[in-house]
């Protein structure tokens, strides 16, 4: 049975958000009580993109086509322009698959990213997305550390498929069970915590976990927080805010108020 909660704050948050740019958000709590604001609108998915990436890393590795502890080489023209650190390392340094995939979750690294989508495929990530229930979700391209051009295919978002995926990986259900937990490890290892985590309390008995995604104006986040009260998944797609820090903000008070709402944890009323 689904537990009722008021959504009084995040509804605030939300409106006063919605004064200064676009912002779709999905959040699911306990006993399945569920609040979406543009739920289905598609927006620019940027590195949130990348957990279907590692939904379909994992799926081959249960597959058997794969393992984690696979070499790959990184060449020069693998390096890829944007958010990461291979992008600066030399040519010819070997990495595992898990390395690969950690690089990608925790720092969203680009060119990692790019060496993941070659060795799964493109359409296989698609397939996959497809096989969560992401109805309006893609991967039409590679990372490029910017918006798509005019000629461009983009890869786009909808919060409520987003939250899908984190409930799949939450649930066990999107690879094997032991996958998706060394996929909500590789999650909880997201070093930006000024989003989703900004207000979560510092605590033993509280976890949380998401992928982050930026571009010029586009600030998004997708995860979850769990704690002795229950789960909170939380996805926040942001559009045409003054700046990333803006967004960053705006992410951090509607998670901040999920969790009053929901009351899954005591949220810290800091800056």
């Amino acid at each position: 049975m689904s537990t009722l909660f008021s959504w009084r704050r995040v509804q605030a948050a939300v409106e006063s958000a919605s004064a200064a740019g676009t912002v779709g958000v999905a959040i699911s709590g306990p006993g399945g009580a569920a609040w979406q604001h543009y739920g289905d609108r598609k927006f620019s998915a940027a590195s949130t993109v990348k957990i279907p990436i590692m939904v379909e890393v994992y799926r081959q590795v249960d597959a058997g086509r794969c393992a984690l502890d696979d070499r790959v080489q990184l060449s020069e023209a693998d390096k890829a322009p944007g958010s990461g650190v291979l992008l600066h390392l030399h040519a010819g340094i070997e990495l595992t698959l898990n390395d690969l995939v950690y690089l990608m979750i925790s720092i969203s690294d680009n060119t990692a990213t790019n060496m993941l989508i070659r060795l799964t495929g493109l359409e296989a990530v698609n397939r996959t997305m497809r096989e969560l229930g992401m109805t309006g979700s893609n991967l039409g391209r590679e990372m490029r550390g910017r918006p798509a051009l005019a000629e461009e295919p983009e890869n786009y978002a909808t919060p409520n498929d987003y939250a899908r995926a984190i409930a799949a990986i939450l649930d066990g259900t999107a690879a094997s069970p032991a996958a998706c937990e060394a996929m909500q490890a590789m999650l909880e290892r997201q070093q930006n915590a000024r989003r989703i985590a900004r207000h979560v309390p510092a605590s033993g008995q509280v976890r949380w976990g998401s992928k982050t995604g930026s571009l010029p104006g586009v600030t998004n986040d997708a995860g979850y927080v769990i704690a002795p009260n229950g789960r909170l998944i939380i996805a926040v797609f942001c559009e045409n805010f003054a700046d990333q820090h803006a967004g960053e903000q705006v992410i951090g008070e509607i998670a901040r108020a999920a969790l009053a709402d929901t009351g899954v944890a005591g949220p810290l009323y800091t800056s």
